[in-house]
């Protein structure tokens, strides 16, 4: 049975060596670029006061459907995520990627199976746009935690959701702070103007993320304390609540600008980034 294993894990490693795993994962930070450049747009049209398609990641592949020659572009950003997923998930099995890219900790494992998972339900709900299929009802915050509330020690639990999100947010700004995030990319392919460049919009994509993954959590556990499920919001319900907050809008444009800036650094690191 141990050689049998073994001959399995040799050989998805072998298959994660080829050039046709590399080429799908850099589409996917392509495609993860696109979504939040977009997402960036869309929070510009709130901080202006202009309601378009919510400010979340269906309103973003719904934006991209759009688009000239949009069918085919969501095909592409599908498949994007899907990869990217693949190779978050390869991270999470093995510790790293075909280019020693990953954190072979425990958490870095961990948090690589949680962001394959979520770029993978990104990536169903783009296929699910693709074939007309609504799933408002699955993203919608309020519906998930009012479910949730109801489960025996429901509390806890949202309260440990809205916790972590808050922990996710600590981290994309440490990273965003330190630099951290260079770690991971081929700095030494880089001229200096291009690592100048590539680090600024990395810090100021890292920061934004920060603030709208840390507003999330904080509405969650709110919910869960209480007891209030309305009170738990999306990515779109963070950035709404932000704008009505005094110099809402001068913020919001900020965190705007971050999320263009982090989908710039994300198609950027389809090229330089450790796979």
């Amino acid at each position: 049975m141990s050689s049998i294993h073994a001959e399995a894990r040799a050989a998805g490693r072998q298959s994660t060596n080829s050039r046709a795993f590399e080429v799908l994962t850099r589409a996917g930070f392509v495609a993860r670029g696109a979504v939040y450049a977009v997402i960036g747009v869309l929070a510009i049209q709130v901080a202006m006061h202009s309601r378009g398609a919510p400010t979340n990641q269906r309103g973003a592949l719904e934006t991209i459907q759009k688009q000239p020659f949009g069918h085919w572009l969501l095909i592409a950003v599908a498949v994007g995520l899907g990869g990217y997923a693949l190779w978050r998930f390869v991270q999470a099995a093995f510790g790293h990627g075909p280019e020693g890219g990953g954190d072979g900790s425990g958490f870095g494992r961990v948090s690589a199976a949680a962001s394959g998972c979520a770029y993978a339900v990104m990536c169903a709900l783009a296929v699910s746009i693709l074939i007309g299929a609504s799933s408002q009802s699955s993203s919608n915050p309020h519906k998930s935690a009012a479910g949730v509330l109801g489960w025996p020690g429901g509390q806890w639990i949202v309260a440990a959701a809205g916790i972590a999100f808050i922990g996710v947010a600590l981290f994309q700004g440490y990273k965003g702070v330190t630099r951290a995030f260079l770690d991971d990319d081929k700095t030494e392919d880089m001229g200096p103007a291009t690592r100048t460049w590539f680090t600024r919009i990395g810090v100021v994509g890292h920061l934004a993320r920060m603030v709208a993954f840390g507003l999330i959590g904080i509405f969650v556990v709110r919910a869960a304390i209480d007891y209030a499920p309305a009170k738990a919001v999306g990515l779109d319900g963070a950035l709404e609540k932000l704008a009505r907050q005094s110099y809402g809008t001068f913020l919001l444009a900020i965190v705007a600008a971050g999320f263009i800036a982090f989908g710039i650094f994300s198609i950027a690191e389809s090229r330089y980034r450790r796979i």
